[in-house]
């Protein structure tokens, strides 16, 4: 349907312009009962979207900023691959005091979903040491000199506890005000070890030397499988050191 289904959030929803989003979603800004509103259809499976818009709702209620499901008129949360979602207002962190900020906003959220259920389709850093597929990883396309560097980066973390990352906490996906911070875009989160969130500018999660370093490792395999195979994944696995 597309775009079409923007309908069913009544009479008088309608896009207004694109706006910056993931390459595998087409994101707009839109406006439905009254409000503004960002729309993002993409062809995530409904499954994918009911854990997605369940996890938003969870953090929201536990006092999280995050975009919040608009339903549609009859109450649902998605429609053919089309969601909406509250507005965030803020800006990019800047100063290492914002990204301390930003550490402490990804250690709530991991926090808050220990014992949360994978993402349907999606696996961890954990399962890809012997999966080869899962969602947008597909190790067998991969050099596999460089799957033996991803899955020893990835083992240094095994065993550990985990929860939902965000999975991509750039500065394009964070919304800074001086009261709060918001994360938006979740495309990419799924429940793993909460170290790949915490590879930041300036070390703002305080994480020791040899933390820090596991979880850089295992932070550039998991983009290098993620994007394989264009210029930055290319680029990030040649961060990963030789087994």
């Amino acid at each position: 349907m597309g775009w079409e289904a923007l309908a069913q959030w009544g009479a008088g929803a309608a896009r207004i312009e694109p706006l910056a989003g993931g390459v595998a979603n087409d994101v707009w800004s839109v406006r439905v009962y009254g409000h503004l509103a960002v729309g993002r259809l993409g062809a995530r499976s409904d499954a994918d979207l009911a854990w997605e818009t369940r996890l938003l709702q969870h953090l929201d209620h536990e006092g999280m900023a995050v975009p919040v499901p608009i339903p549609t008129t009859d109450g649902r949360l998605f429609d053919d691959g089309l969601v909406v979602m509250t507005w965030v207002k803020g800006g990019p962190p800047g100063t290492e005091a914002d990204w301390r900020r930003v550490a402490d906003t990804l250690r709530q959220l991991h926090r808050l979903t220990r014992g949360w259920p994978q993402r349907p389709g999606w696996r961890s850093s954990a399962d890809l040491l012997h999966a080869e597929t899962g969602t947008k990883i597909d190790l067998g396309a991969m050099p596999r000199e460089g799957v033996a560097r991803c899955r020893a980066a990835w083992a240094r973390l095994a065993g550990r506890g985990t929860c939902v990352v965000h999975g991509d906490p750039n500065p394009r996906n964070i919304r800074m005000t001086a009261e709060r911070v918001a994360l938006i875009d979740w495309d990419e989160a799924h429940v793993d070890v909460p170290d790949l969130d915490l590879v930041l500018p300036h070390n703002a999660a305080g994480l020791d030397e040899g933390a820090y370093d596991i979880a850089a490792q295992a932070s550039a395999a998991w983009e290098a499988a993620v994007c394989w195979d264009d210029a930055y994944a290319v680029s990030r696995l040649a961060e990963v050191r030789a087994v």
